[in-house]
């Protein structure tokens, strides 16, 4: 009996936990890959909900304003203020009101939110197609516009064009495995889509 007891507490040989060690790693270097890719796709959205939602925010701001407003991408550091050059790649964002004439007299500080996507997630980038939607207006019914005096009004260094098409901001991150897709209709309909999917009825989240 004493014998019997002695063998049951002496626990794990050094062969036993070689093994048990052995198949540890092995699962973990099985599930690492997994998670990194999680992280990465999770990062690849969060910026695309923000560049979503800020591009919502400038829809609504408009509508309640009753005045054009613009959503502004750029590599500058958005301030009050202060007119950024916009930048197609841009990481950072802004929404600015828009006067109705040339000379109209608006709000001291006529930025009415700005954000940074390099602070979600530093790595992701986006990119606008076409170049010129790194400035896109949306008029009091939440439609995208033409505006030309937005150069002269607000020294943007460009214009408002309407578009033709949609209007797209891709989001990507090096070794995530689905980049999503922001899209912006004539009609000013915004909605984020995965681009590894194919719109359907059964893919509604995919791009068309």
């Amino acid at each position: 009996m004493k014998r019997s007891l002695a063998r049951e507490a002496r626990g794990f040989t050094l062969i036993e936990l070689a093994i048990t060690l052995t198949v540890m790693t092995v699962l973990i270097l099985m599930v690492v890959p997994s998670f990194t890719g999680w992280l990465n796709n999770s990062k690849v959205r969060s910026v695309a909900e923000a560049l979503q939602n800020g591009l919502r925010a400038a829809q609504a701001e408009a509508i309640r304003r009753s005045h054009q407003t613009a959503f502004v991408l750029t590599s500058a550091t958005p301030a009050p203020n202060t007119v950024a050059s916009t930048s197609g790649s841009g990481s950072n964002w802004y929404i600015q009101v828009l006067p109705v004439y040339v000379g109209e007299t608006l709000d001291p500080n006529p930025m009415v939110q700005s954000g940074s996507f390099g602070n979600l997630a530093p790595n992701v980038k986006v990119t606008a197609s076409p170049a010129t939607a790194s400035l896109v207006c949306f008029n009091s019914m939440g439609r995208l516009v033409a505006n030309s005096d937005a150069t002269t009004s607000t020294n943007f260094g460009t214009t408002c064009t309407a578009p033709t098409g949609n209007i797209t901001y891709d989001v990507t991150l090096t070794g995530a495995t689905h980049p999503l897709r922001v899209l912006v209709g004539l009609g000013g309909q915004v909605r984020m889509c995965d681009t590894t999917r194919v719109l359907s009825t059964s893919a509604p989240d995919g791009c068309p």
